[in-house]
């Protein structure tokens, strides 16, 4: 199993606000980078294409109030994983963000993936930040 942590991110709204905000998936594409294109979504599930190389799509299958929304790929992807989004409540205005990502990768698409999947994630986590 390949695991893939985002660094953990200090948000200034509450876990609460986070994930009422993330559990409807037509607002993850405003942490998107630029290099996602074609984005459709609908509330529990989303598809987008990288640079041209892949769609990706993925499926909200489970929330645990204010701590943790698991997606799931969907549809057409290259190949099957999970991304849990972690909230974790500091104060009544303040959680941490982190995102982790799991896949069965076999070896040459691990050393092929791994880096750029971990900056994504890293970048998802840091425009959580951002979420008005």
């Amino acid at each position: 199993m390949t695991k893939i942590e985002s660094n953990k991110i200090e948000i200034n709204h509450s876990a609460e606000y986070i994930f009422n905000f993330l559990t409807d998936f037509n607002n993850f594409e405003k942490l998107m980078p630029p290099q996602v294109t074609e984005w459709t979504s609908t509330k529990e599930e989303g598809s987008f294409n990288v640079n041209g190389l892949a769609t990706i799509g993925l499926k909200i299958i489970e929330k645990t109030p204010f701590t943790k929304i698991t997606l799931t790929s969907h549809g057409k992807v290259p190949f099957e994983f999970k991304l849990y989004v972690l909230l974790t409540e500091k104060d009544a205005n303040n959680c941490l963000g982190q995102l982790l990502f799991e896949a069965e990768l076999n070896m040459m698409m691990k050393m092929m993936a791994v880096k750029p999947l971990t900056n994504f994630f890293n970048m998802l986590a840091e425009k959580m930040k951002d979420i008005k």
